[in-house]
């Protein structure tokens, strides 16, 4: 079993670069705002239990998926509400059963994500897209997350096509002898 974990900041394309992932590998894709509008239909977001419910179930999520041999692609937006080891629990929890865990970043210059960040797109999902609530968060730090564990590959999705760059992580996947769907 495979996690293909792509983190990124907001807007930078991590859902898009999963799908195209998820079709030329038949990985099955685990969008991390599944589970943020489920916590949040219970909880306000960053308060004690959308916290603990959002982990949880993360956590399960993999857990199950390693048991049933699932290869799963998780797209993760670092940020201050999530505990700061929370990529190395994951690695730790998948590792111990069995699976392996392939980090890969994207990430794309700010005047990018401030020009992508109001997309219609990104309303599918109740993601964040106001400029001008991005530009608050970011400046209170609501960003700010501790390095992740060293990626397979790192991508700024300015200079790639969703599919290439999505072609450049399977690429890397298959040398590295993981990414079987």
């Amino acid at each position: 079993m495979d996690l293909v974990f792509i983190h990124g900041p907001p807007a930078c394309g991590k859902l898009t670069v999963a799908r195209a992932l998820a079709e030329s590998t038949g990985m099955r894709l685990f969008h991390n705002h599944l589970t943020v509008d489920l916590a949040l239909s219970l909880f306000d977001f960053g308060s004690e239990g959308f916290v603990r419910l959002r982990e949880a179930v993360w956590l399960e999520a993999f857990r199950e998926a390693v048991r049933q041999e699932v290869s799963l692609i998780f797209t993760f937006n670092p940020e201050a509400t999530v505990a700061g080891d929370f990529p190395q629990r994951v690695d730790e929890l998948v590792r111990s059963l069995g699976g392996r865990v392939w980090f890969v970043e994207l990430r794309c210059p700010d005047e990018v994500v401030e020009a992508r960040i109001e997309a219609t797109s990104r309303a599918e999902f109740g993601k964040l897209n106001s400029l001008q609530e991005y530009r608050k968060l970011r400046a209170a730090g609501a960003f700010d997350y501790p390095p992740l564990p060293p990626p397979l590959v790192s991508l700024d999705t300015s200079e790639f096509a969703p599919e290439a760059a999505a072609a450049a992580v399977e690429e890397a996947l298959t040398l590295q002898g993981g990414g079987d769907g």
